[in-house]
């Protein structure tokens, strides 16, 4: 009776442990054949390394190979399927190439994205008989950043990362918008990748626009009045954007409220009356017929020049309102006379341009 207790024990342990090696065996097999699939795809099991636990890039999201643009410096890392001897890590250099071993010409790479390079390197390794049927897998491991800074009249203007394509009006509207103080234009200093992908594309990425030595000049009122698409340039990191600030015009002399005015960007100019407008309208000892705009020419004597304006005329609609220009100066004088008006010059010059005064003449 005892034995044969015992036997039934040791007969259930024995059972048990052999349910136990079958499911380690299925378990093993399931794991075998994972990595296997992922070798087949061309992809090597995810085993955990100290570069998978501690990320040593500036990329902080995946980026699609379609999207990211190549930079000097970046290191990628090329996998080509079944040829171990080329999978690995490849620094571009300054230039902006990679330097494939078995290849006789370095590669362009700056410029371009993932996709475009994984595809040049195909087919300079079937041109050259080294590989049949190339299946590359491009990554990137390290990363300078990447960035677009804006600067100027825009409400925030800082430095933006950027890793991929983008457009202008994209990075203003990151900058929250232009301020109020924006002038008309905008201008854009292309970066060293944006020049390569330029000319990778023929010069498709710049505008019918003035540019020139890498830089493209935006009309801000014609892209936002028309929308016209090619006003919306491309931006590549590296790029600067910088918004002017408007100009100034100052309002001196028999009026209400002198001072400096803002040109806005809704405008392609002031007129004398809008100024007027803004300074509140003239005092009623203003000698309207004895205007003048005080303008920089650093063709006149003393690099200013005098253009009389008759106020009063423009005002009763007999003459037109003239288009003042940024620095103008529109006095009016009063009736106590020309030593007010040396007065009103003296301040206001030195105010606008810290330069000597400028010594007025009827």
């Amino acid at each position: 009776m005892f034995l044969r207790d015992l036997r039934g024990k040791r007969g259930t342990r024995e059972r048990a442990l052999v349910s136990v090696l079958c499911a380690t065996i299925m378990l093993l097999w399931l794991v075998t054949s994972r990595s296997g699939e992922l070798q087949a795809q061309g992809r090597e099991p995810e085993t955990p390394t100290p570069e998978m636990q501690k990320d040593t890039t500036s990329v902080e999201t995946p980026i699609l190979a379609e999207d990211y643009v190549i930079g000097p410096d970046d290191m990628l890392n090329i996998y080509v399927l079944d040829v171990p001897e080329l999978s690995r890590d490849y620094r571009v250099s300054a230039a902006g190439t990679i330097t494939i071993p078995v290849l006789a010409n370095p590669l362009d790479a700056a410029g371009s994205t993932l996709s475009q390079l994984s595809k040049l390197l195909s087919q300079e390794l079937k041109a050259q008989g080294l590989v049949s049927d190339p299946h590359i897998t491009l990554t990137v491991q390290q990363s300078r950043v990447h960035s677009v800074a804006i600067v100027g009249a825009v409400k925030r203007p800082q430095v933006y990362p950027l890793l991929t394509r983008s457009t202008l009006l994209d990075m203003l509207s990151q900058a929250e918008g232009l301020a109020d103080d924006a002038g008309n234009i905008v201008i854009v200093y292309r970066g060293d990748i944006s020049m390569r992908a330029s000319q990778r594309t023929g010069g498709a990425t710049h505008t019918p626009e003035q540019v020139q030595s890498g830089t493209v000049t935006i009309d801000l009122k014609r892209l936002f009045e028309s929308g016209d698409p090619t006003l919306n340039v491309s931006i590549y990191p590296g790029d600067r954007i910088t918004v002017p600030r408007a100009g100034v015009v100052y309002v001196v002399g028999a009026v209400n409220k002198p001072g400096g005015f803002t040109m806005k960007a809704s405008t392609h100019g002031m007129t004398v009356l809008q100024a007027l407008a803004l300074a509140e309208d003239t005092k009623t000892t203003a000698k309207q017929n004895q205007t003048v705009i005080i303008r920089n020419d650093p063709r006149a004597p003393e690099g200013r020049k005098q253009i009389p304006v008759d106020l009063k005329s423009i005002l009763q609609g007999k003459s037109p309102d003239p288009v003042l220009q940024a620095e103008d100066i529109l006095f009016i004088p009063d009736s106590s006379g020309k030593r007010a008006f040396n007065r009103g010059i003296e301040s206001v010059v030195q105010a606008a341009t810290g330069v000597a005064i400028y010594g007025a003449r009827f």
